[in-house]
Parts: C-alpha cells; sequence; structure tokens
C-alpha cells in the first residue's frame, strides 16, 4: 500500500510540475529561514553554559540612579570585591577584572602590531572561570607583576606553532614573560587576548581609590557557596553599600545600589548597561526573530493549505473515482497527508542545503562562527525528520480532510466542489489569508520604523561636526613630554586645520566624576562627565558657545581655575539660565595621586550648547570642560577631506618624528559613532529581509486561493461574460474580496505594530515620531502586492471562452 502512495505521490509532483514548484518551494524558503533563525538563537542562548559550576557564579553591577539618568551599570567600584569576601562567608570567591582601553603596542623580536582587548585580572579570576591551557599554567601567573597570560590566537600572531612560555613580550614598551597560553571559549562573554596581573595595575591607583565606593571601573565576579540564598545576600550587600557609600549619595538616597546578575543572564539581558566589556547579545531581538521565525514558518504552512485546497477541484474526479472502487476516506486521507509530508520532507532536504550554503554568510553577517552539526549529531538529524513528519501532517490535514470529503456521484456529474463539510472551508481560507497579511503588513510597518529610526541615529545633529576628523592616541615619551611642539608641527601641515590633545572626545573613553556646586552656603555634589581638554577643543570639534566664551591662551587662570559647562549642567546646577551661570563657582577633586584630597576651585567662563559625546542610547548629562593637560591622552587632527591621503601621510611623517618606534594607527570620529549602531544596522537589514520572504510566501498563498475562487466560480464567470461582462469588470468581481481580506489583515495589524513599535522606541532616549502615513504606506503597499498576485489568475479566468466552462454542465 505505502509503495503504491509513494508512486501516486511521484506521479503527482511530476504532473503538476508549476503547483509542486510553488508549493515546495514556499516551504522550502519558509523553513530554510526558520532552521537559519534558530541556529542563531541556539548559539544566542549557549553562552556561558558550559563554565563549571556556573549556577554559582554572579556578577556585580550597579543601578546608578541621578537626577537625569536611572542606568545599569556593569562597572562597579574595588571596595565591592574586598567587602564580598571578608564579610560575607556565603562567598567562595571573588575575582575582578579591570579594562584596558584602546589598543596596547606589542613587540617581539621586531614583530609590531596593537592588540585590544587586554584586562588586568585579580590572582583568583582561574578560581572563579577555569580555562582550557594550551601551554603553561595560570600558576602564580596573576601575582608576579612580570608576568603575562597570553590567548591561543594571539600566540599564533606572535610566535606561530611553537611554545612561547618563559619568551618576552613587550607591551607598550615594558617586558613581560609569558607564563602561559590559554584557550579562549567562543562561548565565554569576556574574550580576553591576553592578561596582566594587578600588581601592574596597583604601581599606578593610589591605595585609597583601591578602598573606594564610587570609582566604577571594574568588572567584579563572585563564586558563591552552594545552597546560598542570593537575594538575601544582596540585600545584606546593598545595605552595607548604602552605609559605606554615603559620600556618593544623591541627597539622601545611595545612587549606586549593588545587584548580583546570573551568569547565565550575561550575554542575553545586559544589552542596556553602561560600560560593558562583555560580548553582549539582546535578549529582546532574539526573542522577536525566534517569534519571526515561527510566523514565517506559519505562513509557508498556511500557503501550503491554501494551494493544496485550490488545487483539489483538480483532484476531485480521482477522488471520486477511487471512492467508486472501494476507497475508504481513511486511506485516501493518509494519502493525502502522506503526500505532503513528502513535499515537506523534499522542502527539509533542500532547506538543510540551502542551510549549510548560506550559513556562511550568515556568520560573516552576525561576526559569529556558527555551525550546522547535522552529521555529527544524530539528534538533530532526527529532530529535522520529526520536523518535517510535523509540517507535513499539520499542513496536509486540512486539505486531506477536504479532498477525502467529495460526494463522489456529484464529482463525477463535474460538480466537483461540494465537500460536505463546506460550511467552515471559506472562513478557514480566507482566515489563513488574513493571518499570513496581518503579519506580513506587522513586518512592514516594523521595518519602515526601524529603517527611519536607525536613519535617525545617524543623521541626527550631535551638537558637533564629527566629520573629517582623525583621531589616534599618543605614544612614546618623547610625544608626551613635547606634547605642544608635537601641536605645533602637526599644525604647519598643509591640510590640517586645527588640532586638539585631551581626555574624553565624543565616541571615546570620557571620565565619571562628581563636580561640587556650591549653593546657599552648602556644597552641592553631583556626578559630570569629565571633558579634559585644550585651547582648541572647542574649536576643532566645531561646538557652539551660547554664553561667556571659550578658554584662553591670553587668560592665564583659564588653565587652573576655569570650567565650561553645558545646558544641562545649567539646569541641573540650578544656575536658571547660561547667562547666569557665567561667573558661579565649581569645585572639582583632582586626580592627583600626591594630593588625593585636593579641590580645585574656579569659575564657570562659558555654556555650551548640549552636544552628543556619547551614542544617542544615552541621555544629556552635566558635562564640564576644563583644561587639565596630566589627564592628555588622544589627538583629535581636523582635515581637509580634498586631500585627505596626502594629509594624513603628512601627519605620520610628525608622528614619526616624535614617535618613531611606534606606528601610527588611527581612525576618523565619524566611523566611531557608526559603530555605535551596528546592531540596529543589523536589525534594520534582518526586518528587511525577513519581511521579504513573508510578503513573498504569503503571496503565494493569496496565489493559490485566487486559484481556487477562478476555479470555484468559472461557471459564473462563463455566465456573466455571456451576458456582456468585461473582462475588466471580472477582474475587479475576483480581485475585491481578497482586497477586503487585506484591509481586515491592516485593521489587525495597525495596532500590534504600533503596540510593540512604540515598546521598542521606548529604548532610545533619542527617537523618531511613528507617524500616521507609515501605516498608510504600509496598507497600500499590502492592497497592490495583493491585487498584483491575483491579478494574473484574475485575467486567466476572465480570457477563457465561457463556451469552454458552460459545457462542462
Amino acid at each position: 500500500m505505502f509503495n503504491n502512495f509513494f508512486k501516486l505521490a511521484i506521479r503527482n509532483i511530476v504532473r503538476h510540475k508549476g503547483f509542486s514548484f510553488i508549493n515546495i518551494a514556499g516551504l522550502t524558503l519558509g523553513c530554510t529561514a526558520f532552521i537559519l533563525i534558530c541556529l542563531f538563537v541556539w548559539d544566542e542562548y549557549t553562552y556561558d553554559r558550559n563554565i563549571p559550576g556556573k549556577e554559582s557564579i554572579y556578577r556585580l553591577y550597579v543601578n546608578r540612579t541621578t537626577e537625569e539618568n536611572n542606568e545599569n551599570v556593569a562597572m562597579v567600584p574595588p571596595a565591592f570585591a574586598t567587602a564580598l569576601k571578608q564579610q560575607f562567608p556565603d562567598v567562595e570567591n571573588v575575582t575582578r577584572v579591570f579594562r584596558l582601553y584602546d589598543k596596547q603596542l606589542l613587540e617581539y623580536k621586531g614583530k609590531q602590531l596593537y592588540q585590544e582587548k587586554a584586562v588586568v585580572c585579580d590572582s583568583s579570576f582561574f578560581n572563579v572561570f577555569p580555562a582550557n591551557f594550551v601551554y603553561g599554567s595560570p600558576s602564580g601567573a596573576l601575582s608576579e607583576p612580570t608576568s603575562i597570560l597570553i590567548s591561543e590566537e594571539l600566540s599564533l600572531k606572535i610566535y606561530g606553532n611553537s611554545n612561547p612560555v618563559g619568551q618576552t613580550l613587550t607591551v607598550n614598551k615594558q617586558d613581560y614573560q609569558v607564563k602561559g597560553v590559554y584557550r579562549n571559549d567562543p562561548k565565554f562573554h569576556l574574550q580576553m587576548a591576553y592578561m596582566l596581573p594587578l600588581p601592574v595595575l596597583l604601581k599606578q591607583i593610589p591605595e585609597e581609590r583601591m578602598k573606594s565606593w564610587g570609582w566604577m571601573q571594574w568588572f567584579t565576579y563572585c563564586k558563591v557557596k552552594k545552597g546560598t540564598d542570593i537575594a538575601s545576600l544582596e540585600r545584606k550587600f546593598q545595605q552595607l553599600a548604602k552605609k559605606e557609600g554615603a559620600a556618593f549619595s544623591v541627597g539622601e538616597k545611595y545612587n549606586i545600589v549593588p545587584h548580583f546578575q546570573s551568569l547565565d543572564d550575561v550575554h542575553l539581558k545586559s544589552s542596556d548597561f553602561k560600560h560593558d566589556m562583555a560580548v553582549r547579545g539582546n535578549g529582546d531581538y532574539v526573542k522577536a526573530l525566534t517569534i519571526i521565525a515561527f510566523f514565517i514558518l506559519l505562513i509557508a504552512c498556511f500557503n501550503f493549505i491554501n494551494l493544496a485546497t485550490a488545487k483539489s477541484v483538480q483532484r476531485a474526479k480521482e477522488v471520486g473515482v477511487r471512492k467508486v472502487i472501494g476507497a475508504s476516506r481513511t486511506e485516501l486521507v493518509v494519502q493525502f497527508i502522506g503526500e505532503a509530508i513528502f513535499l515537506a520532507f523534499i522542502s527539509i532536504i533542500i532547506s538543510v542545503a540551502l542551510s549549510f550554503l548560506i550559513l556562511p554568510s550568515v556568520n560573516q553577517f552576525t561576526e559569529k562562527n556558527i555551525s550546522f552539526p547535522l552529521f555529527t549529531n544524530p539528534i538533530l538529524m532526527v529532530v529535522l525528520l520529526l520536523f518535517s513528519l510535523l509540517i507535513g501532517i499539520l499542513s496536509g490535514f486540512y486539505p486531506a480532510m477536504v479532498l477525502s470529503d467529495f460526494r463522489p456521484v456529484e464529482v463525477l456529474k463535474s460538480s466537483i466542489l461540494t465537500p460536505v463539510s463546506t460550511g467552515l472551508a471559506p472562513f478557514l481560507r480566507q482566515g489563513l489569508v488574513i493571518v499570513q497579511f496581518t503579519i506580513s503588513v506587522t513586518l512592514i510597518i516594523s521595518a519602515i520604523i526601524v529603517y527611519r529610526q536607525v536613519n535617525y541615529l545617524h543623521n541626527k545633529d550631535l551638537g558637533f561636526q564629527k566629520e573629517e576628523i582623525m583621531f589616534f592616541q599618543m605614544r612614546g615619551d618623547k610625544m608626551y613630554q613635547d606634547q605642544a611642539l608635537f601641536k605645533n608641527e602637526l599644525m604647519k601641515q598643509p591640510g590640517v586645520s586645527s588640532v586638539s590633545i585631551g581626555y574624553g572626545f565624543p565616541g571615546d573613553a570620557t571620565a565619571g566624576d562628581q563636580i561640587i556646586v556650591p549653593m546657599n552656603g552648602e556644597e552641592k555634589k553631583m556626578p559630570a562627565a569629565q571633558l579634559l581638554v585644550d585651547y582648541d577643543y572647542i574649536k576643532t570639534l566645531k561646538l557652539q558657545i551660547i554664553a561667556g566664551r571659550d578658554f584662553s591662551r591670553d587668560k592665564s587662570m583659564d588653565s587652573t581655575s576655569a570650567f565650561i559647562i553645558n545646558e544641562t549642567a545649567v539646569r541641573q546646577m540650578g544656575f536658571g539660565t547660561p547667562e547666569k551661570a557665567i561667573g558661579k563657582t565649581l569645585l572639582w577633586p583632582v586626580w592627583d595621586s600626591q594630593q588625593p584630597d585636593s579641590l580645585k576651585r574656579g569659575q564657570v567662563i562659558g555654556v555650551v550648547k548640549d552636544f552628543h559625546f556619547k551614542s544617542l542610547f544615552d541621555k544629556l548629562e552635566t558635562t564640564v570642560l576644563q583644561i587639565y593637560p596630566q589627564a592628555n591622552w588622544k589627538v583629535a587632527v581636523k582635515i581637509n577631506s580634498r586631500d585627505a591621503a596626502q594629509t594624513i601621510a603628512k601627519v605620520t611623517e610628525t608622528w614619526n618624528k616624535f614617535s618613531p618606534d611606534q606606528p601610527l594607527e588611527y581612525r576618523f570620529l565619524d566611523d566611531s559613532f557608526e559603530l555605535m549602531y551596528k546592531p540596529e544596522d543589523k536589525l534594520r537589514s534582518l526586518l528587511l529581509i525577513f519581511t521579504c520572504i513573508a510578503i513573498f510566501v504569503g503571496c503565494l498563498g493569496l496565489f493559490g486561493l485566487s486559484a481556487y475562487a477562478a476555479e470555484r466560480r468559472k461557471k459564473e464567470i462563463g455566465i456573466r461574460k455571456v451576458l456582456g461582462a468585461s473582462v475588466e469588470g471580472i477582474v475587479m468581481l475576483l480581485s475585491k474580496d481578497f482586497v477586503k481580506l487585506v484591509l481586515i489583515s491592516l485593521a489587525i495589524a495597525t495596532p500590534v505594530a504600533w503596540w510593540s513599535m512604540y515598546n521598542w522606541l521606548l529604548d532610545f532616549p533619542y527617537r523618531m515620531n511613528i507617524s500616521w502615513w507609515i501605516f498608510a504606506i504600509s496598507g497600500v503597499a499590502a492592497i497592490v502586492i495583493a491585487l498584483l498576485t491575483v491579478f494574473f489568475q484574475s485575467v486567466k479566468a476572465a480570457l477563457v471562452n465561457p463556451v469552454r466552462n458552460l459545457r462542462a454542465e
């Protein structure tokens, strides 16, 4: 029997090539998208899952509340780790990680390369996160100030395939001995190129600062004992932090509240964390992609049902003959479901092949290394087989019930579309189309809104000029010692219009520190972003001064007792207007290891218009600009883009005069801002792709339903044509019902899309408005797509000779 079913399935596929191709193509497209999205989602959920004892490991983060923001920050004060280890017996181990910003120069026997992802770690790091060592071991390596541990990737870059343990590696002109080579787990949220011991950093940091409850520069992890009530531990630690960190309170509220984050949540539930170094995903985006994957698969199955039902009219006589010669309804149901399963199986095979072909492009797009272990994981193969079986049964059940229900007498008399259970059939078919187009319209609206928001992020006026600014870090003793000379030499080069040296450029690291505002006999402390600048910072970035003046070399006191603030600072400090802020006194705790308690006292000499030196995910905050040459670190060079190549060459020549043994590595400021919105750029591309897939597969279903409707009404069409109906009239008659279905879809999709996208936009402090025309364009697009889809079948039915339709009676 099964052999006969198989032969019949093959014959039907070959006989109805067009139908079979469309049906298999729809399922294949839907299944391919589903498989690829599932592989991506699975990869996202496997982060940090292989770490021994992961269920007992937590990352500390803080919720920081100010008058301007309420945000989660991944970095915490250094005192957190000390207090946890010393005062809480439930804590088994604690470790801290300090990120080294920017790339460090590595040198070995004439080789030079700049390397990022460098960290300084506590000696207890591997007690919390055991690692697989290729060479050497971590024993003592993170305690000795001249030791270094490097990753396998970095070892291959520098030392090739040889064992580097015992070799010397120079980092920023400081020699270290390689103690071990570790293998980075690609699914670990910390990807580190090399690790330096904590004593290296302690040489540069005052002892008092390491006891701070407010200096947030450390990533801290703790491993608790089994059975620990983590909620109780968190409450107790919050109470201790509130007591010890009272000096950092805003009003009566301690604004740095610690929390414990499960290791399983670090990758997918930290997308909004500030100052994080973890490899982060976005749990909301992953969930959205999962929903889209099921939607596309659902559309593909609905498409199959509609096409199979439409095709049933051409198999009605086959059903009648089979019933007359003794076939039972059960046998017919098995036959048709078997054919559906067979088509699904073919689709799955093609989908798997396409997935293998497309996966490299997916990896390139997502910057991942996702694998499809079909042949090495038998469970996955079984899942795919069961998946094809399930799809076949779900998508083939309804058509099988319809086909097997035809009355043989009526079918053989050519009254073909009269199954016993016709009551709900039209509503179900129309309901499938409504669901398909509701999903498609929702995706169209969402894609337009995401596209406009991403464009808004890229094109919004940031309040400064980011174009044509070459940006690099100073290196070498001579360059630091002769900063003024270096700057003057750069200014002499043709094509260079301005140069600024400082710490705190847009798109780069900035200092978060306190500013003290004397007011009504009291000193009000508030957090502020500190931009440590020179006399040409405002000129180079073309900031707009709205009150007061810029720093001036002619004013000797500007270098020691002058501040410039932004508009937000004027409001938060209670100065009223920018004009009234001029002359107000501010105090700043000076960064001086010799005099850690000293205060810089100065007056506000100017107010600049608010400008976004961080991404648009961050609200504008109180910002203070001041001259503090001790912190100078980066150089911004404003160049003439008409002759950029020659100007860059001249800048490189000047660099080589001051730092000949270190190569110049630079980037442009606008590139830094482009990178900030990379996840949103990818979301825009993914939504566009999936919207096109959903629309295409949905149109296949609509194509099937239009074919079904044309076949059902062919005698009506014949009679209308005999009575004088035009081709245009017939086309309008067949099309209007589908337009109604699309309008219903639009009515359902509009509030759903508005609600989902409104909530998505809430994540952006600066966002576009959702305009009514977005829904209008989406509705028109859906109607046009529907009309184009049914147009072919409608015209085809309208052009048929009416005699051909009527003589069948």
